[in-house]
């Protein structure tokens, strides 16, 4: 079997069968394909697609390349949310700890930013001396002890995805659904879960641009996370514009300090209230929808959610005096306002644009070996919907490189839409939920 042939194989749409599948992926996860040609095959994959049957194998042939956990020593119905990705999108760190206060274990491994979107691994090492990389006895050990563990992909867990993953990232292969199936279910069947809940988003800022590609995209994950004896609940959310008001890693856990207790924008307090309630669900903690929204209220209303991220922190060595002062997180040096050129409503956002904006400014990554900045990015001061004047601010560029301010100010020029009058009627921030 040679590897040129799978590319040849794709490349002219024919169906990868399981052997050559998990020969492929064996052989790139032992570092006997070289980038190159792994490119080229993910290429080959992004325009010729791939049917069910070849996403399974992918997917079990990434799972397998590296360790399964056996979490059966943890008592309670373990579970998991995962985001499709998006912009200013940092559920997890309000999510997380809402659902391990209520008594549901929940074990998390979460990637990096990928493109314009951010990555809740980025956002978690934005707390000083929080320890993402922990082994993997270290995370069942915080599981454990605090109900929940926030990792990335350590070296036993699904090792072809997280090479795969960082390729995908800068050689604009990430927007395919066979590819994105198999990076997700690999990872999050390896924690060794027994339920899911998927926040798969559409938009602009979104992969996934419609409704019904991410429909296609969730109904993928149901189907084969399901075939592998797992419950999944796919909730589809609007991502034509930014969650929250911040863009950028240490303002983001700013703000979901800020949700937990209490406030914050009532966008992202909305959406973390509908994932935290489905998780409590799958979880046993809540009979229904209705009930696990109002155990989310009250874990919010009693401290229980933020002292759980405490501990969390705590836990993996991070300074949780952030949880007190935000200000103990990276700040730029720099703050400069971007403004409206003319006043009306904003009836439109480029949420891509916005996270490119960012991305330009340094909070996330263009090529594969760029460092991340945690101090700067955006916030934002008007959401679709909202009056603007002329020469209002808009946003609130966090900056510490004054060279890289251009690029993110010309990303922002096209990315706001101000009309005389204000939008009908604004798009739900949950569109669907296949359950």
């Amino acid at each position: 079997m040679r590897v040129p042939d799978l590319i040849h194989k794709k490349r002219d749409a024919g169906s990868l069968t399981r052997g050559e599948l998990f020969f492929l992926i064996e052989q790139y996860a032992q570092g006997a394909v070289p980038d190159y040609q792994m490119s080229a095959w993910l290429m080959a994959v992004f325009f010729r697609g791939m049917n069910a049957e070849e996403t399974a194998h992918l997917t079990e042939a990434m799972l397998r390349s590296g360790q399964v956990l056996d979490l059966s020593s943890i008592p309670g119905t373990k579970v998991d949310k995962h985001s499709t990705g998006g912009v200013g999108d940092k559920t997890s760190l309000v999510v997380a700890p809402a659902v391990a206060a209520a008594g549901v274990p929940v074990p998390m491994i979460s990637g990096r930013g990928l493109g314009h979107t951010g990555g809740t691994l980025d956002k978690l090492e934005a707390i000083p001396g929080f320890n993402v990389g922990l082994s993997l006895d270290e995370f069942r050990r915080a599981l454990a002890e605090v109900g929940c563990g926030l990792i990335g992909q350590t070296e036993e867990i699904a090792p072809a995805d997280r090479k795969l993953y960082a390729l995908r990232d800068v050689t604009c292969t990430v927007e395919s659904v066979p590819l994105i199936t198999a990076s997700i279910l690999s990872k999050k069947l390896a924690e060794g879960i027994d339920a899911l809940v998927l926040d798969v988003k559409v938009g602009s800022g979104a992969f996934m641009k419609d409704q019904q590609s991410a429909r296609r995209l969730a109904e993928s994950l149901q189907s084969i996370a399901t075939r592998m004896g797992k419950r999944v609940v796919a909730l589809l959310t609007d991502m034509d514009q930014p969650l929250g008001c911040t863009v950028g890693n240490a303002l983001e856990v700013a703000e979901a300090i800020e949700t937990l207790h209490g406030k914050g924008p009532e966008d992202f307090r909305t959406l973390c209230r509908e994932l935290a309630a489905w998780m409590l669900v799958l979880g046993g903690r809540a009979a229904d929808l209705r009930q696990g929204q109002e155990q989310f209220d009250s874990l919010i209303r009693s401290g229980a959610a933020a002292e759980k991220f405490r501990q969390i922190i705590e836990r993996q060595g991070g300074d949780a005096r952030v949880l007190d002062d935000p200000g103990r997180l990276p700040q730029a040096k720099e703050q400069v306002p971007f403004k409206a050129r003319r006043g009306g409503f904003l009836v439109k956002m480029e949420a891509e644009r916005i996270g490119r904006a960012a991305v330009a400014l340094g909070a996330g990554r263009a090529q594969l070996e760029d460092i991340v900045d945690p101090a700067v990015g955006l916030v934002l001061h008007k959401k679709v919907g909202d009056a603007v004047e002329t020469g209002e601010c808009l946003v609130t560029l966090h900056v510490n490189q004054s060279d890289r301010l251009a690029e993110a100010e010309a990303l922002l020029a096209d990315a706001f839409v101000i009309a005389p009058a204000a939008p009908s009627r604004p798009r739900p921030l949950v569109l669907e939920t296949l359950s």
